[in-house]
């Protein structure tokens, strides 16, 4: 088995897919209340997702030679999916990124892997869940004490292995797996990683039990315009079984089980007037973003990969103002290399033409966890080892994302943002590593452009207090409100409780805002807004009287600002 991986395992890793199982209607509707996250209405089968519990359960089983036929169908069905995912990772990756599932099928093949599990079933009448998770943790013990770092990261692999094979036994599919038909994903809570990979050609909607309204995971939702109800509770999950038909109406928060007629008639002329409301925005694609007196404000589009290009091109973005790079080390089982970096950034960068593209170097932690990162367990992890912080105490992992950047400069017009910024030590930090990545490329004859910004996020208050500073060293601001708010007002925003308190109108937050913008423009510097308030269209001439320059939203949200711009008169 370590020789196959030593062959055959790449540093790219797409996440799996699977099929959702036995459809159930339940005989009585139901309906529940939560949190809406992002307005919408939707209609589809219920696809569960459960949390992979790591103490899977042991019992004794009397007939083996039935358990031992459990553990090969459900082999077959996950070498079928790999080999499916395969030939999908060929076409959009390339046959290289795709190896990874070679490996893993080579591995569910693997003689010895496949005997362990089997002599375990025969010679302790237990069942193939629990061999298979003895089986596996044994080979993710000896690949996490190899001294070679690279062979140690391989232990993720055996842990993907694994989950697959008990999710195919157990009938529960994982968050990425391809589903058929219009389905509503439910599940206790999702990650920000979850979230960004799932395929909105068939998940019309996500409820989840818990989680707040300002979350990574509600805030994607709402980027990628994805109707999603949040902090329903446990009771709902109790509720309801794959293939349940649901209703989900994102604007009052509600979801019911088994919809009567009259609800789903409800829910069909709700669906129809997002439609028609579409249908009038669309009619500002192509337009200028031009005030009614005549000023032109910039509105670009924030994404998060290379998928959602078309979706900000189609709207007609100004440019990129905010790329989250971290998405390539989320989706990632290993750290993504210099080169695969360069050929995303560059991609971005060529499809954008001679549009101005900004990507935020990688902002890992807080609710951002990567396994191979190890970060160690924060108290308070908003506060904590994260962004910048990282890159700055990680040299290495820093540059080779800058090279990567500096590389790709030469195919477009480019801006590199640092997240999570408190002080000019920082940034002269950042500039000397900068400078020796530079040095480096001169050195190997490796051509980038001279002419990259450099800037900074405003979303600490110590940032936007001494801006007065921080502008004479950057060539932009880009203002992150999600977490400016959280700062500002000490409120946590992965908690639900405080929601209530966590006023992103709240003075003291357009107040740091406005004096950013001031001592930007003082020193020269143009600034933008990249957080959610940016798609705040009641906030929108506010912003444009504090002399804000640049307004950066999801591609769902552009046309509904270009509309508010164009209303507004600043005389």
């Amino acid at each position: 088995m370590i020789c196959i991986l030593r062959r055959l395992i790449t540093d790219n890793k797409v996440e799996p897919y699977t099929e959702h199982r036995q459809k159930y209607e339940v005989d009585q509707m139901k309906n529940f209340t939560g949190k809406s996250a992002c307005k919408g209405v939707a209609i589809g089968r219920a696809f569960v997702l459960t949390g992979h519990d790591n103490d899977v359960r042991k019992w004794h089983i009397d007939d083996t030679e039935k358990e031992k036929k459990r553990f090969f169908h459900a082999k077959s069905i996950s070498i079928s999916q790999l080999n499916d995912i395969y030939e999908k990772a060929v076409a959009g990756t390339g046959k290289e990124n795709a190896q990874i599932f070679k490996a893993h099928i080579l591995i569910m093949e693997d003689a010895e892997f496949v005997n362990s599990v089997i002599n375990l079933i025969e010679e302790q009448s237990v069942n193939a869940e629990y061999a298979i998770k003895a089986v596996a943790d044994r080979y993710e013990g000896i690949f996490a004490s190899m001294e070679d770092s690279y062979m140690r990261e391989r232990a993720a692999d055996i842990r993907d292995i694994a989950g697959r094979l008990m999710e195919n036994l157990s009938g529960q599919g994982r968050v990425s797996d391809s589903v058929e038909g219009q389905v509503i994903l439910c599940a206790e809570e999702l990650s920000p990683s979850e979230t960004v990979q799932l395929d909105k050609e068939h998940v019309v909607a996500f409820v989840t039990a818990y989680g707040s309204l300002n979350s990574h995971m509600a805030i994607l939702a709402r980027s990628m315009n994805i109707p999603a109800i949040i902090g329903v509770g446990q009771d709902f999950l109790h509720e309801i079984s794959n293939g349940d038909r649901l209703a989900v109406d994102g604007y009052t928060g509600r979801i019911w089980i088994a919809p009567d007629e009259e609800t789903i008639e409800r829910i069909e002329n709700k669906k129809r007037e997002d439609e028609q409301k579409k249908a009038l925005l669309d009619e500002l694609k192509g337009k200028e973003n031009i005030t009614l007196d005549g000023r032109t404000i910039d509105i670009f589009a924030n994404i998060g990969s290379v998928k959602q290009l078309k979706d900000a091109l189609d709207v007609g973005a100004g440019g990129i103002g905010l790329f989250r790079s971290e998405f390539l080390y989320l989706e990632s089982s290993d750290y993504p290399t210099e080169e695969q970096q360069f050929t995303v950034y560059k991609k971005v960068l060529q499809s954008m033409k001679e549009k101005k593209v900004i990507i935020r170097t990688l902002d890992i932690g807080a609710d951002k966890q990567v396994s191979y990162f190890h970060l160690e367990k924060e108290e308070n992890p908003a506060l904590g080892y994260r962004a910048i912080r990282i890159c700055l105490t990680r040299p290495e992992l820093f540059k080779t994302q800058l090279r990567a950047l500096y590389r790709a400069s030469v195919f477009g017009k480019l801006g590199i943002m640092f997240p999570m910024i408190i002080s000019v030590t920082e940034v002269e930090k950042i500039k000397v590593i900068c400078e020796e990545v530079k040095k480096e490329l001169s050195e190997e004859n490796i051509p980038y452009s001279e002419q990259v910004e450099l800037g900074i996020m405003i979303e600490t208050p110590a940032a936007a207090i001494i801006s007065d500073r921080l502008a004479k060293m950057v060539d932009f601001f880009s203002v992150g409100t999600n977490d400016l708010t959280q700062y500002t007002l000490a409120c946590d925003r992965q908690n639900a409780a405080i929601e209530q308190f966590a006023d992103t109108h709240h003075e003291a937050v357009l107040r740091l805002i406005e004096l950013a913008a001031k001592n930007a423009h003082e020193n020269g510097v143009w600034i933008g807004i990249c957080g959610e308030l940016a798609a705040d269209t009641s906030l929108t001439e506010t912003f444009l009287r504090m002399g804000i320059d640049e307004l950066s939203v999801s591609p769902v949200f552009l046309l509904q600002v270009r509309d508010a711009v164009r209303k507004i008169t600043l005389l």
